[in-house]
């Protein structure tokens, strides 16, 4: 194998080597062995492959052959070409052909003649007639039932009054004086004389004191006290006064009240006591 050639190991006086003579020399129509050729110097064309021959002395190899364009390409552009030009150009006719139909119709508008309004329809049709629903019915209104009245009491009714079951007997007005001719009690105005019976309900003995339990009232509202002291020229042995009664037992008492001339008593109240919760006894004369 030769060694490259090499301009600088050609000596003065000597005939430089040709290029051709680097190679080893090959019969004709025979290539040499793969891997034989030297690297070619700085300049010069590589080797040529297998089964190739190397360009002669100041040719230069063909250039590549040009890419083909792929067949789909032209019809693709040529299709969204299509595609645009429909987009946008259609939307483009249909505003032009709306502008003129307006116009159209403007014009048409203005070239109507008024009508007449007294020969024109009437504008407003006769307004239908209404049909009135009945009223509704009145909500029927429930009255709460008044309250009912408290009894009312009158002369021989029996009345609880506290610890005492009380009975009115009898009621005379206009006694001038109590008692016998020397020893009496006159009124300052009228005596009203009321009986009175009084009866002890409880199971345990009470005191019946007129003077404190029983008032009288007239038609104005005024109350009257009890005449202690008519009470005792009016009734034998004092009674219906500091009386101690049983469980059952009853005392029947005159009681007087002292009043004015005229006076017409309207009610007899009879106190249920300080110390109980029952409410008062009233009797209607």
């Amino acid at each position: 194998m030769t060694t490259p050639y090499d301009p600088a190991q050609n000596q003065p006086g000597q005939q430089p080597m040709p290029p051709t003579a680097q190679f080893p020399q090959v019969p004709a129509g025979q290539f040499p062995p793969p891997g034989q050729y030297p690297p070619p110097p700085p300049g010069q064309y590589p080797p040529p492959a297998p089964g190739q021959y190397p360009p002669p002395p100041g040719q230069f190899p063909p250039p590549p052959a040009a890419k083909k364009r792929p067949s789909w390409l032209l019809p693709t552009l040529i299709g969204v070409g299509v595609f645009v030009l429909l987009c946008c150009g259609g939307s483009m006719v249909i505003g032009l052909a709306s502008d003129d139909k307006k116009t159209d119709g403007v014009s048409a508008s203005k070239e109507i003649p008024a009508v007449n309004p007294s020969t024109s329809a009437p504008s407003a049709a006769a307004p239908a007639p209404t049909t009135s629903s009945p009223a509704p019915a009145p909500a029927k209104t429930t009255t709460a039932p008044a309250p009912a009245k408290p009894k009312t009491f009158g002369i021989g009714d029996k009345v609880r009054g506290g610890d005492f079951e009380f009975t009115v007997n009898s009621v005379k007005c206009g006694i001038s004086q109590v008692g016998p001719s020397y020893f009496n009690h006159k009124a300052q105005g009228t005596f009203c004389r009321v009986s009175v019976t009084a009866k002890n309900v409880t199971k345990s003995a009470h005191l019946f004191h007129a003077d404190g339990t029983i008032t009288a009232q007239d038609a104005s509202g005024r109350e009257y006290d009890v005449d202690g002291e008519a009470a005792i020229y009016g009734n034998d042995d004092a009674k219906g006064f500091l009386d101690e009664i049983n469980p059952g037992n009853s005392v029947k008492a005159n009681v007087y009240f002292d009043v004015p001339k005229g006076t017409k008593l309207k009610t007899i109240t009879f106190d249920a006591g300080l110390f109980t919760f029952a409410e008062d006894a009233v009797v209607t004369l």
